[in-house]
């Protein structure tokens, strides 16, 4: 008959369990899940495994736990399998080492800004806004008005949407001031059923006033991935999630998470300095030459495809993230500057194709695009214009200069406040986001963005929710466009659209 026990002590502070020794006779109710307190000696470990180890002489069950039915094994276990319980997933070891690198990323990116004297801001979750224009926006109202069909009957009195992104606040907020910035949950209504896409994931932007140029914002964006890394690459869940021989309860496939020494790759990239910048032209002539590779034909004037994206990070940035610059403005928003002098060409696009925005992608070696960014458009005649490329209802310009708020109000629908923001004293600025998830997958390794958000909502997937008396639902997902910042055509749409960011 065994004297004693093994019992392996996990905290969530560390991927390592700790080796506890416990007598047969204290052992009783000692089971996988259980929280307990256990108090004994630290003394030296005779095994290879730990340095030392807890003798104990005194066990508590705080709160058991029946092994049999704890879903929670001390086995390899599919990433798949730990999403069908999100509530418990944060339990393994690896789950509670994403935990400990959200918390720590936030705490530095926090401290970066701080020292660039940013100002963290709160833009609204709930807004009548579609920044990106893609109309792929979730409807928001109370549950009790799921049917009304009369927008002036509404809640809202207007239709109101969960945020795509901040960016359109940010920039009024960055015209009080300065430089502004937040880490705020974003929703997207896409039909994207794939390892980069979520239906509500957290954005990291910023917004910089009085800079004149692109690269200032793309040397924002590389200082700051920059300090991140190189300020968190001696931390110890940076060391544990680099380390060879870490315990991983949910990675021990192959296929969940890159090798450790891939990992460590991707931050010594990071740490780098001087990152590779091309244009969009120069990257499509680079792809054109090996365009036997690819599954989707490489053309100017259309984005790159996800292989597109990590050939260029592959071949350009040898190891190091690349900043893709100066896409067709045909392809981007109406908010961003065209490039100045239309200097970026491409001599074999079609002439309609041919102006290009000041923007960029940022994109990093054998994982995807993980930051974009742009200068934004501050001159008010040519912001009207770029709206009614678009096909966005807008006021002329001799309305908005001689009746001021009113008209504008009346006839830009949802976006009349973004307008007025060229009226008064708008400077030149510039900003970016950053997809703060893929972010955390791509220091982890972790191949799904669905394993780094801890209960994930996607396309097709959803967690149960508790409920309530009172609560909010979302209503509808998109396809098309909605709301006057996607293209309102009609007066009807102008007569129903909301008139306030």
């Amino acid at each position: 008959m065994k004297s004693r026990s093994f019992v392996a002590l996990g905290d969530g502070s560390s991927l390592a369990s700790l080796q506890a020794i416990v007598p047969t006779n204290l052992a009783e109710g000692l089971a996988i899940g259980a929280a307990i307190r256990l108090t004994g000696t630290w003394v030296p470990s005779p095994g290879a495994k730990q340095s030392h180890e807890l003798h104990v002489n005194n066990v508590q069950i705080l709160g058991p736990s029946d092994a049999k039915t704890f879903p929670i094994q001390k086995k390899y276990q599919t990433p798949e399998y730990l999403r069908t319980m999100p509530h418990l997933r944060p339990r393994t070891p690896f789950n509670s080492a994403l935990l400990r690198l959200r918390s720590e990323a936030i705490a530095t990116l926090t401290q970066f800004f701080a020292t660039r004297d940013f100002v963290q801001t709160h833009p609204p979750i709930i807004t009548s806004s579609d920044c990106e224009g893609g109309g792929e926006v979730f409807t928001v109202a109370p549950a009790h008005e799921q049917k009304k069909d009369d927008p002036a009957e509404s809640f809202f009195r207007a239709p109101k949407y969960l945020t795509v992104s901040t960016q359109l606040h940010l920039e009024a907020l960055a015209q009080a001031v300065g430089n502004v910035w937040t880490l705020s949950p974003t929703f997207r209504a896409e039909e994207s059923d794939t390892s980069r896409h979520l239906s509500e994931f957290y954005m990291l932007e910023a917004e910089m006033s009085f800079v004149d140029k692109l690269d200032g914002v793309m040397d924002l964006t590389e200082d700051m991935l920059r300090y991140l890394s190189t300020n968190l690459y001696e931390s110890r869940v940076a060391q544990e999630l680099r380390s060879p021989g870490t315990e991983r309860n949910s990675g021990d496939s192959a296929g969940d998470r890159a090798p450790p020494e891939e990992v460590d790759i991707r931050w010594q990239g990071l740490m780098q300095p001087a990152w590779p910048r091309i244009t969009y032209s120069d990257a499509v002539n680079i792809l054109t030459k090996e365009e036997k590779l690819f599954e989707h034909p490489v053309v100017w004037g259309t984005g790159l495809h996800s292989e597109h994206e990590k050939y260029i990070a592959r071949v350009v940035g040898e190891g190091k993230p690349v900043f893709v610059t100066h896409y067709p403005m045909a392809i981007k928003p109406f908010y961003m500057r065209p490039t100045e002098g239309n200097g970026y060409h491409n001599s074999y696009a079609a002439p309609t194709h041919q102006e290009t925005a000041d923007c960029f992608d940022l994109l990093v070696p054998e994982y995807c695009e993980i930051a974009g960014g742009s200068m934004r458009e501050n001159r008010l005649p040519q912001l009207l214009d770029a709206m009614k490329r678009q096909g966005m209802a807008t006021p002329s310009l001799g309305d908005v200069e001689s009746s001021g708020t009113d008209v504008s109000t009346q006839a830009s629908g949802s976006l009349d406040w973004y307008v007025d923001l060229r009226r008064w004293g708008c400077p030149p600025h510039g900003g970016f986001g950053l997809g703060f998830d893929r972010l955390l997958g791509y220091l982890s390794g972790v191949q799904s963005i669905r394993d780094t958000v801890t209960f994930p909502r996607w396309y097709g997937g959803w967690w149960y929710l508790g409920s309530s008396h009172e609560h909010f639902s979302l209503l509808n997902i998109y396809a098309r466009p909605v709301g006057t910042a996607i293209g309102l055509n009609t007066k009807e749409d102008l007569a129903t659209s909301a008139i306030s960011p």
